[in-house]
């Protein structure tokens, strides 16, 4: 979990040294990070049912092997493209090794102690997204840009050791036995998940007639999808699964506080530095508070969920999300900086509790064969709503300021805009509370009459 979720973040701290590297536009280096978000998000439904079909250890070991392999493509890549390409394969490996961690927690944990093996992993989540912009600038700056994709290759070769060692042996099925892999569905799911991301994370906010085009791609596809798992032998997803109004309502829940979440992201660093005054360092230092927080409170939330029960803990995670959301809309006023700390350090181990609560649902008492593909959907759900949020909650933010030019804006718009997005944040965690009431309600209701 912490290598696939430092490279999320790590490359962001060389963009402006790799621009310079290969001489190149913004643009153009951008597609560093984008490639590997994009392979994630398009292909970890994927390579989760494939890990159902044909061995999770055997292809987690492939897909570490990969990302090691890539990481290595990447330090001696002699252009961006071949960079670009790299990173596209590192994002496959990354896929699998997300999706198959999370799968895994269902096959080696106890039962009992399944909220506290996904607060480890949302723990070792919140460091890697943490520690890579610093880790970032620090191996830039002493030994060059590569070192940054190199120092995966140690990593790698330790995880592939660990993960021989110590997971257990795929249960090896009769060829017979052995469901077949919805290639249609897989293919249409990969084109309609790159459709929306691509229209979400070009488009920066601006809907103009290439992003409405995606979207419409996206849309189409997405029916397109439905219709060839109805009709599949062996489908990729079976829509039968959501008429659990748990899990749908958890995949749900979790594309909402994922959008809100990265509200932080995107309207922290213009309100720390435009409308406060801080200097770059200091706004990286504010911003490094939220996944700090976020990793110090993982393991803890997941004890807490063990103990008090996942379904409760959901919505107390939810409350205190919205009272963070709120806290961040109504403190920064009259508090100025402590009232935007103080609202994190109640929405970030609010999102951490919802996170192991909310993963626990999900993969407690689901089918073996299963696992893979449904912890698939659980980390698509949340880079969804990371993809949304960063371009919905990022429009809504520069509507609020009455500006086209967030850069530009005087602190007094920026302060309003900060103000607006986090009302709609809470809002948006009302309605994701609203969800999980509602959910509890259905499935009490279909449990008594079954």
């Amino acid at each position: 979990m912490l290598m696939p979720s430092l490279d999320t973040s790590i490359a962001n701290a060389g963009l402006p040294t790799l621009a310079r590297a290969f001489a190149a536009d913004f643009q153009a280096v951008q597609w560093i990070v984008l490639a590997y978000l994009l392979v994630i998000t398009t292909l970890i439904v994927s390579v989760g049912r494939l890990g159902d079909l044909f061995g999770r250890r055997r292809l987690l070991m492939a897909g570490i092997g990969l990302f090691t392999l890539a990481s290595l493509l990447c330090g001696i890549a002699p252009t961006l493209w071949l960079l670009v390409a790299a990173r596209a394969a590192q994002g496959l490996g990354a896929a699998t090794m997300l999706a198959l961690t999370v799968a895994f927690v269902g096959e080696t944990v106890p039962k009992a102690r399944t909220g506290s093996a996904m607060g480890l992993l949302g723990t070792m989540s919140a460091i890697g997204t943490t520690l890579g912009p610093s880790l970032g600038g620090l191996l830039i700056s002493g030994f060059g840009w590569r070192t940054i994709f190199l120092v995966n290759v140690p990593l790698g070769i330790l995880n592939l050791l660990l993960a021989r060692r110590h997971l257990p042996a795929d249960r090896r099925e009769p060829q017979k036995h052995r469901a077949g892999f919805d290639l249609l569905g897989t293919l249409l799911l990969a084109l309609t998940l790159a459709a929306y991301a691509l229209a979400m994370t070009t488009g920066r906010g601006d809907f103009g007639p290439r992003n409405l085009a995606l979207l419409s791609a996206a849309v189409l596809g997405a029916g397109l999808f439905v219709l060839a798992e109805a009709k599949a032998a062996s489908p990729l997803i079976r829509l039968a699964m959501f008429r659990n109004p748990l899990l749908s309502a958890s995949l749900a829940m979790n594309v909402i506080v994922a959008t809100v979440i990265m509200s932080t992201f995107v309207v922290g660093p213009f309100y720390l530095s435009r409308a406060l005054g801080l200097t770059p360092v200091q706004v990286g230092l504010v911003l490094s508070i939220g996944p700090i927080i976020s990793a110090v409170s993982g393991v803890l939330a997941g004890r807490i969920v063990d103990r008090a029960g996942a379904p409760f803990m959901v919505m107390v995670g939810l409350v205190e999300m919205a009272t963070g959301a709120l806290a961040l809309a109504l403190l920064p006023a009259p508090f100025g900086i402590a009232g935007y700390i103080a609202g994190i350090a109640i929405l970030s181990p609010g999102y951490q509790l919802f996170q192991a609560a909310n993963g626990t649902v999900v993969m407690t008492d689901i089918e073996p064969d299963q696992r893979g593909v449904i912890s698939g959907m659980l980390s698509l759900s949340r880079n969804l709503g990371l993809i949304t949020g960063a371009s919905v909650l990022g429009a809504v933010f520069a509507a609020a300021a009455a500006t086209t030019d967030i850069t530009t804006a005087s602190p007094e718009a920026v302060a309003i805009g900060l103000r607006i997005t986090f009302i709609v944040a809470a809002m948006l965690i009302v309605a994701a509370l609203a969800l999980a009431i509602a959910s509890r309600v259905a499935a009490t209701r279909l449990a008594r009459v079954s």
